[in-house]
């Protein structure tokens, strides 16, 4: 008897039995800086979401419905908390959104853009503003040396 009650304690009942709890996306502690760009694909998120939303209940998809729900539970958050930072059209010194190309020391030049968390794309040359690499640029002027790569590299130029 008390082996039945405690197994019972432990069993998913309803619609919701067999369904894993999906994990929160973790949200940044850090302040949701965004790009017009960043923006926009926050926005862009939260329509494609819908849109999957919608099919996932149409299909009776349990699993999509939770999946997309929290997705969506995470994107709402980030637009709500979204600071839009517009560009500076003739920049002195590096700050969120601006283009930066360095010169290596070995004659190299690499460029990059600092943008919010959630455009960061390094590979395309899309770093977040809390990135350490970031965190040297931020407030450098043309000529500056910063660290980079394990050398230095000289700021060329700030767009």
């Amino acid at each position: 008897m008390i082996a039945a009650a405690m197994s019972r304690a432990f069993v998913k009942e309803g619609e919701d039995a067999g369904l894993e709890e999906l994990p929160e996306l973790v949200v940044s502690p850090h302040r949701n800086f965004v790009t017009p760009e960043g923006l926009a694909l926050i926005e862009a998120a939260l329509g494609r979401l819908e849109s999957e939303l919608s099919a996932a209940r149409a299909a009776n998809d349990r699993e999509a419905v939770a999946r997309v729900e929290r997705d969506l539970r995470y994107w709402r958050q980030r637009r709500s908390s979204a600071e839009l930072v517009e560009p500076d059209d003739e920049p002195q010194i590096v700050r969120f959104g601006c283009r930066v190309r360095l010169r290596t020391a070995t004659g190299e030049s690499v460029g990059f853009r600092i943008v919010g968390e959630d455009e960061a794309d390094p590979k395309h040359g899309l770093v977040s503003y809390v990135s350490p690499l970031a965190e040297e640029l931020l407030g450098t002027a043309v000529g500056d040396e910063v660290r980079f790569r394990g050398s230095s590299a000289e700021i060329e130029a700030i767009d």
